[in-house]
């Protein structure tokens, strides 16, 4: 699920462009403070990485990441302060908590580089094991 799609075109800016690995596709949110994306596993995960790719200009500057076992609330697991490039960017450490295991990840987007708080997002990876 994500916070929201530009003017609602999910057909060229939906949440599935996040993980089509297309260089040309994307998920663009509408404009807005505080945009998010959640990701529920199909079963449970440990996570240890994630990788995202923004497009320059509407990336964020805090991402905060929640997590919980299925039937749990979230919690908070970690704060990343990714940069405002093209480029993919991996969080290597972005897991540092005793207990990672997920069945569902949310990623909020909660400072937008953009004026209005468009994010886009080209490539979302969320790496790990069962």
């Amino acid at each position: 699920r994500v916070s929201s799609v530009l003017n609602r075109d999910v057909k060229q800016f939906g949440k599935k462009h996040m993980f089509d690995a297309s260089e040309e596709t994307c998920w663009n949110s509408d404009q807005g403070t505080c945009q998010w994306v959640t990701l529920d596993f199909p079963r449970t995960v440990k996570v240890s990485q994630l990788h995202i790719q923004f497009q320059g200009g509407f990336s964020s500057r805090l991402c905060t990441l929640e997590g919980c076992r299925a039937g749990e609330e979230l919690v908070k697991i970690s704060t990343l302060y990714p940069e405002d490039i093209n480029a993919m960017q991996i969080s290597f450490a972005a897991f540092q908590v005793e207990e990672t295991v997920l069945d569902k990840l949310k990623i909020t987007f909660e400072n937008s580089t953009d004026f209005f708080g468009r994010i886009v997002v080209y490539h979302l990876g969320v790496l790990g094991e069962r």
